[in-house]
Order: C-alpha cells, then structure tokens, then sequence
C-alpha cells in the first residue's frame, strides 16, 4: 500500500488525534528511516538463522529433514503472504499500532516456542505467530515509509533495504553463540525478547497528516452507486425481499473486498502480470532451499558449525553493499521497460550458482558459493518489486501485490519440505541443490523468453495498428489487389 500511494496520506485510523503538520523527507522521516532499518533485520532477516539450529531440531524431536523443514517454511510463508490481512489492518488501525501489535506477536512465538514438547507445537508457535507477527512489522513498516518520503523515497527505500543484510550477517553469529552457550530452548526465549524490539521500533513511526483537509477526506473510502438506498431499505425493512437483497448486498461487498485485495481480473487479463507471477511463484520452490539446508549440508560434509554459521552471515555481509546499488542502479532510465530481462538474469545466475556446491562441500568453495549466491540474491531481492511497478498500473499495484504474495507464499511454503522428504529418502544432501537449481533456472527461461515473445507480439500489434491508422501510407500501386485477412 505504501508503494502505491505517491501522496501523504494516513489511513483513517491514525488521522485522528494530529492537527499540525509533519515535514516530508527531513527531521524526524530520517528517525523513522532508522527504525525501519532495524524493523527490517529483526523480520525479513531472522528467518535465515532457523538453519543453525536445525540439527539441534531433528536431535530435540526426532524427526526428518521434511519435518523439521516445516518450521521455517511455515514462518517464511507467512510472513509474504500476510500481505492483504496487514492491509486491512493498517486502513482500520494505522501503520504504527500494526507494527507494535506485529512485534508483540514476534515476541510472543518465540517465548512461546522456547516451551514447546514436539516439533508440531513449534509449528503454530514459531511459524504461525511468529511468521504473522513479522508480516505485520515489515510490512507496515514498508507502508509508513511511503508516507514519511516523497522525493527521496527511492533512496530511502534503498537504504532501508540494508537492514535485510544486517539481519542476514547478526543473526547468524548471534544463533551460534548463543546455542554454544545455552541451547536452543533459551535462545528462542532471547530471541523472543530481541524481537520485542519490533514494538520501539512502531512507536517511533509516529503518524503523520498533512494541513490540507482534502487530502485526508480522499483517503475516505467512496461508496458505490446505489448502496446508501440499499442500506436504508435494509435497515427500515421496507424491502419485501429483504433477506436476498441483505444476501446480495454481502456478496458484492465479498467480491469487491476480493478485487480489491486479490487481483484476480488482472491477472486474467494482463499477460506481463500473469507471466511474471507465475515465474516468481515457481522461483520460490527453491529460492530458500539454500537458506534452510546450506548450514546442515555444511556440517554433514564436516564443516565445523561455527564455520557453517559463518557462510550465512557471508551472505548477509555481501548483501549490504550490492542489493542498495542493484535497486539504485535498476532504478536508471537506461532500463526501464527492461528490469524482468535483469531480474531473470539474476534468478538463472542464482541457479547456475548451485552447482559449486554439488562439485564440492570444502569450505572455501562454499565461501565462494555464497559470494556468487549473494550477488543473485541481491538481484532478485531489488527487482522483485520494481518489476511488478513496470508490469501492473500503480492505481492497482496493491491489487496485484496481494495476489503476488498469497502466491509466493505458497511455493515458499512447499518447497523447503518437499526437497527434505527427498533428501530422507535418498539420504543425500546434493538433491537440496539440484532441486534449487531447477525451479530457478526453468523459471529463468520462462521469464525471459515469454516476455521477449510478448514484447515482439506487442511490436506487430503496433505496427498493425499503424497501418489501419495511416492506409495511405501502405497502399500499392496496383489498386485493385484486395488485402489479406490478418
């Protein structure tokens, strides 16, 4: 929601109880570019440490890769497709009471898990509650950002993209450390706490109004034709079809809260859009398979676990200097209209990238794998959403964005346990990448080629149209030959 809007504006919720005016791109917007930037490595970036402890799982529960694979499935799958949930509650309550009530949720999975006697109980706890939680933190920390910054949202967007990174590198070492120290059980209950911190983060992004009046009355949702009289027929009971017309009224209400949320006439009707989601869904059945299984493959191979938990944090330290310089030079004009060709470059090159581990698990060639790996990933983490921009209308990009998630999350949901099923079966570790390597590169080719035979059948539709706009322009000079049937 925050992407869309290219005005200040506060949802109703946080209008209420400012009368003064609050400055756009300076003073206190740079406070809240902080906050987000710590927001956004205790969400986006906890998931990736789930890996350090998941020997300790296995060992704890007794049970297979699949099993133990659900847990940050659950949490990652969530945590994307919260999306249209979080939006509705940012409009009702605000972007600052969702993000405290998003870190209260964090907090509470994570205590909460620390007590958990089977590993099905640290499905609802640590992935359900946790993943939700975070949802709601990232995702109205994102919103409040498009309200803070105007003209230099592109920059702010780009630096609070390096709180990812920094979650990618802490997280990691700090896991690893603590569960040398005190085991997982207490480690989730720090965990628990260190998330807490989501709610500080919420109370610094305090809301914001604008002097103009007309502004936040647009922010109003508008009524549709005909519903005030339908309402009042309802509520006075002069309708003698009173109990169809209340069941109408509720199913229009049902298909335009699903319009609205879920863009399931855009992706019907727009190619690039239908296209370009189901291209990022099958990238996500094996987009995090490294993320989940990099470290237990390491340790398998006898990589020390220390060592193992580093080649995360190796990841997240490369992010914090490509992915702001990947989303700020896509951003050039130079590629406009040409960000899908980058993004599908970046997915097949994350594809190829796992090969390196399947020759060999040394820990200087896996050092190696995440320097190429993070280079991908930063790709791909940039694009995702600037590519959705150049393929949907902005005044529907909300829309669409809910209907991408939902998708999203579901392949992210499935592929992680998917490949452990696999890999109990056959007992080796290489399937994690061969699988990777598959969904990325097949979903590569997909991306690229369909879009380039779009682009071409755009171009003749053009020129087609050109003809019939300017006939005289394409006559013959014999006359009399009658023109073919396209």
């Amino acid at each position: 929601a925050g992407l869309e809007e290219n005005r200040a504006i506060m949802p109703q919720g946080e209008a209420a109880g400012r009368g003064t005016a609050q400055p756009q791109d300076q003073g206190w917007a740079w406070m809240v570019l902080l906050a987000a930037v710590v927001l956004q490595g205790l969400t986006l970036g906890f998931p990736c440490c789930i890996g350090v402890f998941f020997k300790d799982l296995q060992h704890e529960f007794q049970a297979s890769n699949s099993q133990t694979s659900w847990f940050p499935s659950i949490m990652v799958a969530v945590l994307h497709g919260g999306g249209p949930l979080c939006s509705i509650l940012v409009k009702q309550f605000g972007c600052r009471f969702v993000v405290m009530l998003g870190g209260l949720l964090s907090g509470l999975g994570m205590v909460s898990s620390s007590f958990c006697k089977s590993i099905s109980q640290l499905y609802l706890t640590a992935g359900l509650i946790t993943g939700l939680g975070s949802c709601f933190s990232f995702q109205a920390g994102v919103t409040v950002m498009g309200y803070y910054f105007v003209r230099w949202r592109t920059l702010a967007n780009a630096v609070a993209s390096t709180g990812v990174s920094l979650g990618f590198t802490l997280w990691p070492l700090l896991s690893q450390y603590l569960l040398d120290k005190m085991g997982w059980r207490n480690t989730f209950l720090i965990f628990g706490g260190i998330l807490l911190n989501c709610c500080v983060c919420g109370a610094i992004m305090r809301p914001i109004q604008l002097a103009s009046g007309s502004l936040l009355e647009s922010a109003k949702p508008k009524e549709e034709p005909g519903s005030g009289a339908e309402e009042a027929q309802l509520s006075n009971g002069a309708s003698p079809h009173h109990s169809t017309l209340q069941k109408h009224t509720r199913r229009t209400k049902c298909f335009q809260m699903l319009q609205k949320y879920l863009a399931f006439d855009i992706f019907c009707q727009n190619k690039g859009y239908q296209i370009y989601t189901i291209g990022v869904a099958w990238t996500m059945m094996g987009f995090a398979l490294p993320h989940v299984y990099l470290v237990p493959y390491a340790i398998h191979n006898g990589v020390e676990e220390g060592k193992a938990a580093l080649l995360i944090s190796i990841i997240g330290l490369i992010n914090i200097f490509i992915r702001p310089f990947t989303g700020l030079l896509s951003g050039h004009r130079v590629f406009t209209g040409r960000r899908i060709y980058l993004f599908s470059l970046a997915a097949l090159l994350y594809g190829l990238s796992n090969f390196i581990c399947i020759i060999s698990a040394e820990f200087s060639v896996l050092i190696l794998y995440c320097v190429i790996l993070s280079i991908a990933m930063s790709g791909v983490g940039a694009l995702t959403f600037q590519v959705l921009m150049d393929v949907v209308e902005m005044d529907r990009f909300s829309s669409a964005l809910g209907l991408f998630t939902i998708l999203e999350s579901i392949t992210l949901l499935i592929g992680p346990p998917l490949t452990g099923f696999l890999v109990d079966i056959t007992s080796d570790f290489h399937y994690v990448f061969y699988n990777s390597s598959f969904f990325l590169i097949s979903a590569a080719l997909f991306m690229g080629l369909s879009f380039c035979a779009l682009e071409k059948k755009n171009k003749l539709r053009e020129a087609s149209k050109a003809c019939l706009d300017n006939p005289s322009r394409y006559q013959y000079s014999e006359t009399s030959t009658e023109p073919k049937a396209e």
